[in-house]
């Protein structure tokens, strides 16, 4: 078993990372400090309404806390962003934060990039219809910006980032058939990573959010950009993360909540740990592709391609599978020849013990038609840029890829 340490602070790009149990108490202190009054908390629904979860963090801001907004859903639209800012404005709030899985840490985030940006909805929509919207706020000063605090409480990988797209034109609206997104660069001042909350949280909603979170540690040493500090806490992650899951929300869990804090704190520290200088790329690039198509959650879609993944890259390049296997605990010596198989049954193995979907065919909202439409899209996808040197990937073969997950 690896150990963790009880509790930590570590200052990453600007972002205070305060990790510990029990240490949303200090959410108060924390802004004081920081000069900030009035914090108005933005979650989902269900999150709003669960007050285990939810009464440490109104102890912890004490008389700092301005008000909750729990009107966050999955599809990040824009108009819940707005609806933020408004409530800002309606209690006076000069921070936020954000509570729960990506979707409220993402609108939390992007909230703060509109507000700074000052443009309207409205102006918003007009600029995606012209083809016009590009990164918010650009040219403001970071410190324009209302300060983001997140409190994550899923595997999904997402506090530690400045980014998160927001819908600001639905399909039918757009002139491509396509949702339009918007995002802005609004790094969080802190993350509080209280293994407690996450307890909180129903294992059905953490096992769905693990494998986007795992996968950012199966990217980040294949990625052409990956360096050497990339590559050690992608692989300490990896090996606290393959580890803990299962015994956190898969069959090794024994129960409908969490039945081991060991294991939870290993989980947590590594999901924090493979967001560090993470490098997401082919796989984060067939989520995207599936995203444009349906209104799906990524992490299902990751869980049923990413061996297949795998092996297409393994099949054409190194893509640095003996560090992978590190992280996966596989010993590596002298197997040179079986290392690529031996990555893809671990995360095979690993997948179906949080009984994630394995094949794209269970997912509800695919169709086997689309696959040469998603393919196009995957390929396109930004971080295909970050794919392994050497790989030339096309349509034709993601497709094939596709054909196999399903």
């Amino acid at each position: 078993m690896l150990p963790v340490a009880d509790d930590f602070e570590y200052e990453y790009r600007g972002c205070d990372i305060v990790y510990g149990r029990g240490c949303v108490d200090r959410l108060g202190a924390y802004l004081a400090d920081r000069g900030l009054e009035r914090a108005l908390v933005v979650c989902g629904s269900n999150v709003g309404a669960n007050d285990d979860l939810m009464e440490p963090i109104r102890d912890g801001l004490g008389d700092r806390l301005a008000g909750v907004f729990d009107g966050t859903t999955p599809d990040k639209r824009a108009e819940s962003a707005f609806e933020v800012i408004d409530a800002m404005r309606d209690r006076d709030a000069d921070a936020l934060v954000g509570v729960g899985g990506g979707s409220s840490l993402d609108i939390a985030r992007q909230a703060s990039a509109f507000a700074a940006d000052g443009r309207s909805l409205a102006d918003l929509r007009t600029a995606a219809r012209d083809g016009e919207v590009d990164s918010l706020a650009a040219d403001r000063d970071p410190d324009d910006r209302p300060p983001v605090v997140v409190i994550p409480t899923t595997f999904a990988g997402a506090d530690v980032s400045a980014g998160g797209s927001i819908e600001v034109l639905p399909a039918d609206e757009s002139p491509t058939g396509h949702p339009v997104s918007a995002r802005g660069s609004a790094m969080p001042v802190a993350d509080f990573a209280d293994p407690e909350l996450f307890e909180t949280t129903p294992t059905s909603a953490l096992a769905g959010s693990a494998m986007n979170g795992f996968d950012k540690g199966i990217e980040t040493p294949y990625a052409r950009d990956a360096d050497p500090v990339s590559d050690a806490t992608a692989v300490h992650g990896l090996r606290l993360l393959t580890d803990a899951l299962p015994r956190v929300v898969g069959d090794d869990a024994g129960g409908t909540e969490a039945s081991d804090p060991e294991a939870m704190d290993r989980a947590v520290v590594g999901s924090l740990l493979v967001q560090l200088d993470r490098k997401v790329s082919v796989v984060h690039a067939f989520g995207h592709g599936f995203a444009r198509r349906y209104d799906i959650q990524q992490g299902a879609v990751h869980a049923a391609v990413v061996p297949h993944v795998l092996r297409y890259l393994f099949s054409k390049v190194d893509a640095s599978r003996d560090l992978l296997a590190t992280g996966l605990g596989i010993d590596p010596e002298g197997r040179s020849d079986e290392v690529a198989e031996a990555v893809v049954e671990r995360v095979a193995e690993f997948r179906d013990a949080l009984g994630a979907p394995a094949r794209l065919r269970d997912l509800p909202e695919t169709q086997r038609e689309d696959l040469p439409a998603i393919a196009e899209f995957v390929v396109d996808d930004p971080p295909m840029a970050r794919a392994p040197e050497g790989l030339d990937p096309t349509a034709e073969a993601i497709e094939a890829v596709l054909r196999e997950a399903w």
